[in-house]
């Protein structure tokens, strides 16, 4: 019954949905930068990090944070269940010493079936938070894919090429920072609740 262990289980799972939120990456621009080898632009060839647009992008940003409030509402409701079961806990560490063995037994396993609904809702809550995540990033990336569209036909591409699997040459053909600052003028925010999922 140690609270410490279960707990984590959920805020490891929450964590990892909020690690791999919207961006992917964490990376800045310029960090994501690779030396340039030099050399001639290609003619039509141009690069784009989608990684570095979900960093950087306002309506991004503003998805990760209401995500990030989603995740603490989730974990502050699971914490408030698992309250009275750790009190519970720990009143019966205490008497250990004075109880009989049958007894330690008994309330030890009610108290494991009373935590199994807490740990059932904590891995539904985390299920529906990867879910409002995945939603969310679908709901960015279509507002992305139009100004992708639009700076590749401003910058006259004829080919789009994932930055990150370049390893140098002429970068003057990256439409990373446009799209950037094309989507920010597109949109700035969304907004969205957690997802549910039936417990049936």
């Amino acid at each position: 019954m140690n609270r410490k262990h279960t707990l984590q289980r959920f805020f490891v799972a929450a964590f990892l949905v909020s690690a791999t939120t919207l961006s992917g990456a964490t990376a800045a621009l310029a960090a994501d930068d690779v030396a340039g080898l030099g050399g001639k632009v290609v003619p039509g060839l141009c690069l784009l990090s989608r990684e570095a647009v979900l960093a950087n992008a306002k309506v991004s940003k503003a998805a990760n944070e209401r995500l990030a409030t989603l995740l603490k509402a989730a974990q502050e409701e699971i914490a408030a269940e698992r309250a009275p079961i750790d009190r519970q806990v720990v009143a019966l560490r205490s008497e250990a010493a004075s109880l009989k063995l049958e007894e330690r037994q008994r309330r030890s396993q009610a108290l494991a079936e009373q935590l199994k609904p807490v740990t059932a809702k904590a891995d539904l809550r985390s299920r529906e938070i990867n879910l409002t995540r995945k939603k969310a990033l679908q709901q960015v990336s279509d507002y992305l894919q139009p100004v992708i569209a639009d700076v590749y036909r401003q910058r006259d591409c004829g080919l789009l090429v994932d930055r990150k699997s370049v390893l140098g040459g002429n970068f003057s053909n990256d439409l990373t920072a446009d799209v950037v600052r094309g989507l920010d003028a597109r949109v700035q925010t969304i907004t969205f609740e957690r997802e549910h999922i039936s417990e049936d």
